[in-house]
């Protein structure tokens, strides 16, 4: 079924390329079996030095749209694809000054799909890399605007769909009292991953997800502060720690302090559970989640693997998913599990820049019941 791609860039291992290019050359991207879709067309928003939108155009034979209207319609009246790939990830973009997050033109992709959308009269399904955007009014103005319109809207990261060890979750139903997620990297673009990881868990607990009625950035003494008034759980931490493969794939070993620059996301359910994600504490360098359930004596704990190189095959389980709605016209989980990341990140970081204040989210009152969709099996390649 044809596609368009609303990209910033494309560039070798952006993720314009480990998600486009499965689609053009196949899940390896070696011009093996690939996923039933075609790219009929492209609007890339910023060309590259480096970029590789116009060699494999010319290779596989989809069109260079001048506007994003035009990847939809291919100059006709209606849409000429069956669905839109909306990826706003990586490029040349203004920073919030405050939070340093990424100004992507996520809304802006959005928006012009839309826009095209009601002016021709027909909709079909939107996937949107990542989280909807560094804003949490622009990310609940886009998901107003696809319930509105009746737009098959999907988003969110590769994580929850990556392999797993052990290869499991928890059931639906369960009573989850504290959930703690380790992560690395930058705050924002692997904050949200982290997120991510620990959500496609949450969501599962008795009652369904409710939202989130506070959130807090804690850094150096405040976080130890934070223990000591129960905001999260030492026991809970180290078990996390303890399951989690030690930094870069076993070749570093533990350090035996936490870095001083960690910072925790302390994060309070409408519901009562709490949860907290732990970035860059230095203890692993994966995104690893633990999970208390009341009458388990030991916490559920999961570390999601990817593969580190080309082809970056986690994102074959992700087109999968975007496969699976643009054939069926239904997301393969709920959009609302990223709209509620989204606006924990967005409420995290303006945590952290305004004195780590703990930030009341009335807004963030989400509610939606998960869906049962497959991880990767077995392992992540090597080689």
């Amino acid at each position: 079924m044809p596609v368009a791609g609303v990209i910033t860039v494309y560039r070798k291992n952006s993720h314009a390329d480990v998600i486009i290019g499965k689609i053009l050359e196949g899940w390896a991207q070696d011009g093996g079996l690939g996923p039933d879709l075609k790219l009929a067309s492209l609007y890339v928003d910023q060309i590259e030095k480096n970029d590789l939108s116009e060699t494999l155009s010319k290779k596989h034979g989809f069109v260079i749209a001048k506007t994003i209207r035009e990847a939809i319609t291919l100059g006709t009246d209606s849409p000429s694809v069956a669905g839109v790939l909306a990826i706003g990830e990586h490029g040349n973009y203004p920073h919030v000054p405050e939070t340093q997050q990424t100004m992507y033109p996520r809304r802006r992709f959005f928006d012009e799909i839309a826009a095209t959308f009601k002016q021709c009269g027909k909709v079909v399904p939107v996937f949107n890399d990542k989280h909807l955007s560094y804003s949490w009014s622009d990310a609940k103005h886009m998901y107003d605007t696809a319930r509105e319109l009746r737009i098959p809207f999907m988003a969110g990261s590769s994580i929850p769909v990556a392999w797993r060890a052990p290869s499991a979750t928890i059931p639906i139903g369960s009573e989850v009292t504290e959930a703690i997620a380790l992560g690395y990297g930058g705050l924002e673009a692997y904050g949200f991953h982290s997120l991510e990881s620990m959500q496609c868990l949450m969501e599962r607990r008795k009652g369904g997800e409710t939202g989130v009625k506070s959130v807090q950035s804690v850094k150096g003494d405040s976080i130890w502060q934070a223990e000591k008034d129960g905001r999260w759980s030492r026991a809970l931490f180290d078990a996390v720690v303890e399951a989690s493969p030690t930094p870069y794939n076993g070749t570093r070993p533990r350090p035996k302090e936490m870095a001083k620059d960690a910072v925790f996301y302390l994060i309070d359910y409408r519901d009562g559970t709490k949860a907290t994600i732990a970035m860059g504490t230095g203890f692993s360098h994966d995104f690893v989640c633990g999970v208390s359930i009341k009458g388990q004596e030991k916490p559920f704990a999961v570390t999601y693997a990817l593969q580190e190189g080309p082809p970056f095959g986690h994102f074959e389980h992700l087109l999968r998913a975007i496969e699976h709605m643009v054939h069926s016209g239904k997301p393969a989980y709920p959009v609302e599990r990223t709209l509620l990341t989204t606006g924990i990140l967005d409420f995290a970081l303006h945590s952290l820049a305004d004195n780590n204040r703990r930030l009341e989210t009335p807004q963030l009152a989400v509610e939606y019941q998960p869906a049962e969709w497959p991880w990767a099996k077995g392992s992540p390649p090597t080689g």
